[in-house]
Parts: structure tokens; C-alpha cells; sequence
């Protein structure tokens, strides 16, 4: 059995989880890296995408989050995320309908600002389905 180290995904609507865990495979900025017990102290930003969190129980969790920093240690690594969901509270047809009205809020922008943050959002929204291959 792997050894166990302590687990936390928090975003700034809620903590996701906080449990012992086994392995984290987490999408580091450079690449997709896997985390367990005793892993080299490092911090690391986020890019969208999903988390796989294997509890110590054998049982894995998934986790789309939105950017954000990973802060790992020896015995803990705990994740700070912009936006964060389970991914079995997302919804394709309603992800599809938030990227046609971002899509929409692109089109009608009528200064730089608004577009530039029209464009992220749509984005992220693009970003979120094709991590979850949708």
C-alpha cells in the first residue's frame, strides 16, 4: 500500500476537499505531474484542467479547475485554485451554452477592456471543455 500524505483543493467559493490521499496528478503550467508521499518541496501555477486525486480509500476523485497554484511539500500539497468543480457537477449542454453567450459577449464588446475580458472568459470556457474531452 503507497503511503499517504495530506490533500487540499480550496477555491474561493469553497474548500473541495482536504483528506489523505496517495497520488495527485495535477496540470503543472509545463505538463501534467504526479505528486505522492514525499515528493521535493515545490510550487508550481496551475493551467486549466483536471485533477485526479487518489484517496488513500483506492478511490479517485476528479476536479476541473481554472488555474491557480499548487504548493507541495513532503507531506502535503495543497491546491489554491481560481475555479474549481467536481467534475460530476458539470454539465456539457450547459458549458456549451455559457461558451455561445461568451462567444456573443466577444461580438457585442464595445471597448478593448471589455473585450480582452470577454475573451478570457470565453477561453476558459473553451479551455474546461477540452480538458474534460467534451
Amino acid at each position: 500500500m503507497a503511503d499517504s500524505f495530506q490533500f487540499e483543493l480550496v477555491s474561493p467559493e469553497r474548500l473541495l476537499v482536504s483528506e489523505a490521499a496517495t497520488a495527485i496528478l495535477a496540470p503543472g503550467t509545463d505538463g501534467y505531474m504526479t505528486v505522492m508521499a514525499g515528493h521535493s518541496p515545490v510550487m508550481s501555477t496551475l493551467k486549466p484542467g483536471v485533477v485526479v486525486v487518489t484517496t488513500a480509500g483506492g478511490i479517485d476523485r476528479r476536479f476541473y479547475v481554472r488555474g491557480g497554484f499548487a504548493d507541495i511539500t513532503n507531506a502535503a500539497m495543497i491546491v489554491l485554485a481560481e475555479h474549481a468543480v467536481p467534475v460530476e457537477e458539470m454539465n456539457p449542454a450547459e458549458l456549451d451554452r455559457q461558451i455561445k453567450d461568451a462567444e456573443e459577449d466577444v461580438a457585442d464588446a464595445k471597448t478593448p477592456e471589455t473585450r480582452s475580458r470577454a475573451e478570457q472568459q470565453l477561453s476558459a470556457l473553451r479551455d474546461a471543455r477540452s480538458a474534460l474531452g467534451m
